[in-house]
């Protein structure tokens, strides 16, 4: 019996348009997070599909230089899904098939992003408050390039305005190849209960693959994700802030029926060292060890004595200085054990 829950629990491949992930998990695309370097550790740690940071449509047009640093791809984290946003439907074919050539395997667009600079120029999530303009736009996306499109959206503006079926309805209508729910509104932000029962309802209106985000920090949160909606693919988002291993984590347990042990403190500073190696190697000395700070705070959080290490992290200037501190971490922790 307990063989056959396992076998119901276990990851299944998942088919998107012409790509076929080898298990369902999928990185959420996170502004400032899911950059190439951390792209990379979770796809080391088992994630089935990688979701890129969001480009602006219209900075790509206006050729600025950080977009290109944003759609830089590795070899190694293949599949990928490149995401961009934007309002205005002719810029975003257009640039679409400019950048279709990139070895990107899935073109996502971002409906979902909540926040007052993208918002206000109807951009993200406000464009669930207009679904003329989001048909148009995904009619012209899903034309104007051959890879397969997908769309991540919200619950929906607020809670007056609660129409995430409506708009996957419109977006399977167009030839979108999935949609992936997140179980709050605009106006939640991230706070509050994700809704998973939106979710289902989603699931229960289209035929396209439906990936469930909101809420899931563990195996048993995809089991019952499963269980409530029974969607397609699971995005993790925030549960995979200083967690990598959360990819790996949930494949074991579905797999075995284990639980795995927390990280101990020396893998979590192994990881945080391999996480800041990628970042100069990537981003070079400068931004590297700067952004490896607000990492940091992720890896190290619940920890004893974290919060004293995070506050030293923050004045980092060299890996040198990080591994140094990180050392004195392991052997408070050691002495610690000893006592």
């Amino acid at each position: 019996m307990q063989n056959k829950k396992r076998k119901e629990n276990s990851m299944s491949e998942l088919k998107i348009g012409n790509v076929t992930l080898e298990n369902n998990l999928i990185l959420a695309p996170m502004a400032g997070v899911t950059d190439l370097p951390f792209r990379l550790l979770c796809r080391r740690q088992g994630a089935g599909l990688l979701c890129m940071e969001m480009v602006s449509a219209k900075a790509i047009y206006y050729k600025n230089k950080n977009t290109e640093l944003l759609m830089e791809i590795h070899p190694e984290e293949h599949p990928v899904s490149l995401q961009l946003f934007g309002s205005d439907p002719d810029i975003l074919a257009a640039m679409a098939a400019q950048i279709e050539e990139r070895p990107f395997e899935i073109l996502d667009f971002n409906m979902g992003c909540p926040v007052p600079k993208v918002v206000n120029n109807r951009e993200g999530s406000a464009l669930m408050k207009d679904p003329k303009l989001v048909e148009e736009i995904l009619t012209k996306l899903v034309k104007a390039v051959k890879k397969p499109v997908t769309v991540k959206i919200r619950k929906g503006f607020d809670e007056e305005h609660v129409n995430a079926v409506e708009i996957a309805k419109i977006a399977e209508s167009c030839g979108v190849a999935a949609v992936a729910v997140h179980g709050r509104t605009r106006q939640q932000y991230y706070s509050g209960k994700a809704d998973w029962d939106i979710i289902r309802q989603v699931k229960e209106a289209v035929s396209i693959p439906v990936i469930g985000n909101g809420d899931i920090l563990c195996a048993q949160d995809v089991i019952r994700m499963k269980e409530q909606t029974g969607c397609d693919g699971f995005m993790i988002g925030r549960g995979a802030q200083g967690n990598p291993w959360i990819f790996q984590q949930i494949l074991h347990q579905l797999e075995t029926g284990e639980e795995m042990p927390r990280p101990s403190r020396q893998e979590v500073a192994d990881m945080m060292l391999l996480h800041a190696r990628l970042q100069l190697q990537i981003k070079g000395d400068y931004i590297g060890i700067r952004e490896i700070r607000k990492h940091a705070a992720w890896y190290t959080a619940g920890y004893k004595n974290s919060s004293k290490l995070r506050g030293k992290i923050n004045e980092v200037e060299s890996y040198a200085q990080l591994e140094a501190l990180l050392e004195q971490w392991l052997a408070e922790e050691k002495h610690i054990f000893r006592q």
